[in-house]
């Protein structure tokens, strides 16, 4: 059997941003692009995209016009080699609602939900990744063994470009500035 039989030639070879842009919505859905080559990740578990959707909902209606929260888009971190990342959520300057693709610059927060098979890469590739674009916040998600998920909170420091640790929520997350929320992730 060959990798040709397995995966398409596309899937192992370097892609260029301008290959990509010119690829249809059908053939970028549930793939990242990491140094120019095509990752592809399982599909999520329900509870996880109800996770996801759920806290984008709750930032989305925290935001007020000047944010908007969103599910399941790329955020372009480079161009050489390309990287565009998928976050299970991204809350984006709402001027920007129509440009393509979304920069780092148009990103005040991604979180990534974890999920088993994705704890390295969201732990710690993704957290490098979105530091070094320069993305204000980062918050990972881990679907703890009690049933309600914690909340890891990261704030970029821009001098470093590294996050530093915050707030380690569980249950309930308060949101303040700019937003102000509360989620009761216990209903989930």
């Amino acid at each position: 059997m060959t990798a040709e039989m397995v995966a398409p030639a596309w899937m192992h070879e370097q892609i260029t941003a301008e290959e990509y842009d010119s690829w249809s919505e059908e053939q970028c859905a549930g793939i990242e692009i990491v140094d120019g080559m095509v990752v592809v990740s399982p599909s999520a578990s329900k509870r996880h995209n109800r996770l996801a959707r759920l806290l984008a909902n709750a930032l989305d209606a925290a935001a007020g016009p000047d944010w908007n929260a969103d599910t399941d888009f790329d955020v372009r971190l480079q161009d050489v080699p390309l990287t565009n990342r998928r976050p299970d959520v991204i809350v984006y300057r709402a001027d920007t609602i129509d440009i393509t693709p979304t920069r780092p610059e148009h990103v005040l927060l991604v979180v990534e939900v974890v999920s088993p098979g994705s704890e390295t890469t969201d732990r710690i590739v993704k957290v490098d990744q979105y530091a070094k674009a320069g993305i204000g916040f980062y918050w990972r998600i881990e679907q703890a063994a009690t049933g309600t998920p914690l909340v890891y909170t990261y704030l970029l420091d821009p001098a470093t470009r590294t996050y530093r640790e915050g707030d380690v929520y569980a249950g309930t997350l308060k949101i303040t500035a700019p937003f102000a929320a509360e989620i009761d992730f216990g209903q989930i």
